[in-house]
């Protein structure tokens, strides 16, 4: 009997903390709080998607500069490279009228 007795006096005590609990979550009271929780929240959300654009942005320029860079020293390396190759060919030409003369 003591068992049963204690069940139904458990039973009991969580029906009526369920009962209290809900009626704490529906009041008006809490209704503010929870609006209060998710306007921070939301604002929280704005900030740190404003703060990801701004590191996009960011990282966008770095990007587009170093693209730049790249290609501006690959344009100097071909004007060097194509600057180079009539000086090696007249070297060569050098080097055959030498060998012709002697």
């Amino acid at each position: 009997m003591e068992g049963k007795t204690r069940n139904a006096l458990l039973l009991g005590a969580g029906f009526l903390m369920g009962t209290i609990g809900v009626k704490a979550l529906t009041s008006e009271h809490a209704k503010r709080v929870y609006v209060q929780g998710v306007a921070a929240g939301l604002q929280a959300k704005s900030y740190y998607e404003d703060v990801v654009e701004q590191a996009k942005a960011e990282v966008d320029d770095i990007v587009a500069e170093a693209s730049y860079l790249s290609s501006a020293k690959a344009d100097a390396g071909a004007k060097a490279g194509a600057a180079a190759e009539p000086v090696a060919e007249s070297a060569a030409e050098v080097e055959a009228g030498e060998k012709a003369s002697a």
